[in-house]
């Protein structure tokens, strides 16, 4: 549900909680190659071992650009170990192929309810966001805004069956169908961040509006010579339970429970600076409310 299937997140995040329930055979692109099958899965105790995806920014790509990277780094460096990657596209069968395959240790940006694996705590939260241009006047903030029902909406669609992300099933249960375009998180693939088009769809004035998952709204929002409007939607949750905030984690295989709190020990000691590196990428973050 996130950005590429984040923890819708979603995200997807998305965000990862949609390619975990989907998790099927799938053919990748022909410059991926197949993790090794292994018998023993047991954490690295030399190096940091991270899966993630090579071309997905704001959050990782192959040149360690994403804020998961630099996060993963800090961790690392925390743990004194160097941070070694396997490179695969978070789509199906990801979770499958890596963390549960033992090929890797960790994943970034899970949900904290994540179910295969074990999310640390969590290390920020996030929301969607809707998406305009400074010059359109809008001033969206809310799924109630009666202006959605005459605006060019884009949606973020997950999966190769376009399968809707919350902001979909928001707009659907208020009868708001027809004005509704779908970008796939998965995008052209021989693009950089192919999942950024729908933030270009508002600068092209190709769509009024997007509702995108915020870490990579704010991304690349912020790169734009034309200035975006990016506000958190509201309601934060659409009855009965349709949540658009989310708290994410770092993902371990089950049973790496040494693992988990050697983590958890460095996101609590290092948050400051966490904080400073989403800063830097424009994450926008809700406050957590009393109790959460």
């Amino acid at each position: 549900m996130f950005s590429r299937c984040r923890s819708l997140i979603l995200a997807g995040s998305l965000l990862l909680a949609a390619c975990a329930k989907q998790d099927a055979p799938v053919s990748f692109e022909r410059h991926y190659i197949e993790p090794p099958k292994q018998t023993k899965i047991a954490a690295s105790e030399t190096t940091l071992r991270v899966c993630a995806d090579p071309n997905n920014l704001p959050f990782s790509n192959k040149k360690g650009e994403g804020f998961e990277n630099k996060i993963a780094e800090l961790i690392g460096s925390e743990m004194h170990r160097p941070v070694e990657y396997t490179w695969w596209a978070e789509r199906r069968g990801f979770f499958r192929n890596t963390l549960r395959a033992g090929v890797c240790d960790v994943v970034m940006g899970v949900p904290v309810s994540f179910e295969l694996a074990v999310p640390t705590r969590s290390y920020y939260r996030s929301t969607y966001v809707f998406v305009t241009r400074k010059d359109g006047g809008l001033n969206i903030h809310s799924f109630d805004d009666p202006q959605l029902r005459s605006l060019r909406i884009g949606v973020q669609m997950i999966g190769d069956d376009g399968t809707n992300a919350p902001p979909a099933h928001a707009l659907a249960n208020r009868g708001i169908i027809n004005n509704v375009r779908g970008y796939t998180v998965y995008g052209n693939y021989t693009e950089d961040s192919p999942p950024a088009r729908i933030i270009d769809a508002v600068v092209n004035k190709d769509i009024d509006v997007a509702i995108v998952w915020g870490p990579m709204a704010g991304y690349f929002a912020a790169m734009q010579k034309v200035p975006l409007d990016v506000r958190p939607v509201s309601p934060e949750i659409d009855l009965p339970y349709l949540p658009f905030v989310y708290d994410i984690a770092v993902g371990v295989r089950r049973g790496e429970n040494d693992l988990k709190d050697r983590i958890d020990s460095i996101l609590a000691d290092k948050h400051t600076a966490i904080d400073k590196i989403l800063d830097s990428y424009h994450l926008p973050r809700p406050a957590a409310k009393e109790g959460v």
